[in-house]
């Protein structure tokens, strides 16, 4: 099963300012990888990925609105 980023964040029961806390980023900057305005580097995606559980081929990080 696939998991958007939203998704795989409240799957792990946390919300976005917890999300950016635990990946040490500005949660403007969190806010923006999530709603698609920013791409994240491929180090912060295996960390959000080990954070939620979810494996990183699981994952969709780019959608399109």
């Amino acid at each position: 099963m696939k998991f958007t980023m939203k998704q795989a964040r409240q799957y792990a029961g946390l919300t976005q300012v917890e999300m950016a806390k635990r990946l040490n980023i500005a949660l403007a900057t969190y806010r923006d990888y999530e709603h698609g305005d920013s791409l994240m580097r491929v180090d912060k995606a295996i960390e959000f990925s080990h954070i939620v559980g979810v494996p990183l081929d699981n994952l969709i990080f780019l959608q399109f609105n």
